[in-house]
């Protein structure tokens, strides 16, 4: 039986190797730098932090009385989150959206494209969860992609020479072109120039319009306060951001 998008986003990170690659290659920056200002602005003090992947970010959510919940699917990923400075002051779970208890939390983020792996009636069932685990005027903040940009188009690269804090990589993408739905199939190829070890991946992820992903959060129960193009809340504007940056609140 073929694997869903969902599991085979799962399976693809799930595995310690890919999951020590990604901590190494997404390191802190002005991503981070917003959700943790949203979570001072909004005085949130129960956060989650679904599809929270190492824990970079979510670990310096923590402190200050603040309870923080790190959530994501894949055990590989959440053990590079356990090991991390500061992950005593987080609850880990393994899982989805689903175990988002309800009315738990004041702030619920979603980072690093985390909203376009959710694919279909996953990302459905994700929002209805999170609207529910949302205190009223609680607040869901996620970054995705404009499909007007067509970034997919990027993500083709022919074997190159990397060089991350963990190794030094040949790495390789392909991604298809968006289906109906607007999903597309990104695979990449990463061999370990100092142990030839090979890894491959694949992943799949969801563009929408701003206009879909309003309507969609509405549907949940979510009202859309702002979509930024870019991390410093400048206005979006369709024909020149590729980055939607999304704050709603549930009312």
């Amino acid at each position: 039986m073929p694997h869903s998008p969902g599991d085979t986003n799962r399976r693809t990170y799930d595995d310690p190797a890919v999951a020590a690659g990604y901590d190494a290659q997404n390191p802190d920056g002005p991503d981070h730098d917003f959700f943790r200002r949203l979570a001072e602005e909004t005085g949130a003090r129960r956060i989650v932090d679904l599809g929270c992947g190492t824990g970079l970010l979510t670990v310096t959510l923590a402190g200050s009385g603040r309870a923080v919940v790190g959530i994501d699917p894949a055990e590989a990923m959440l053990a590079v989150a356990r090991a991390r400075p500061g992950a005593d002051a987080v609850r880990w779970l393994r899982g989805t959206a689903e175990l988002i208890e309800p009315a738990s939390a004041d702030l619920a983020i979603m980072s690093g494209n985390v909203a376009m792996h959710l694919i279909g009636d996953d990302w459905h069932r994700a929002l209805r969860r999170i609207a529910a685990g949302l205190a009223p005027g609680g607040r869901l903040a996620f970054e995705t992609r404009n499909p007007a940009l067509r970034a997919w188009e990027g993500w083709n690269a022919e074997p190159t020479e990397t060089t991350t804090t963990a190794a030094r990589l040949i790495e390789s993408e392909v991604t298809s072109a968006p289906d109906r739905q607007g999903v597309v199939v990104h695979r990449w190829r990463q061999e370990d120039l100092d142990t030839g070890a090979v890894h491959e991946g694949e992943e799949h992820l969801q563009f929408r319009s701003a206009a879909q992903v309003r309507a969609d959060l509405e549907v949940a129960g979510l009202t859309v306060e702002r979509i930024s193009g870019g991390w410093q809340r400048q206005e979006f504007d369709e024909s020149r951001d590729a980055l939607m940056v999304v704050e709603a609140v549930r009312v």
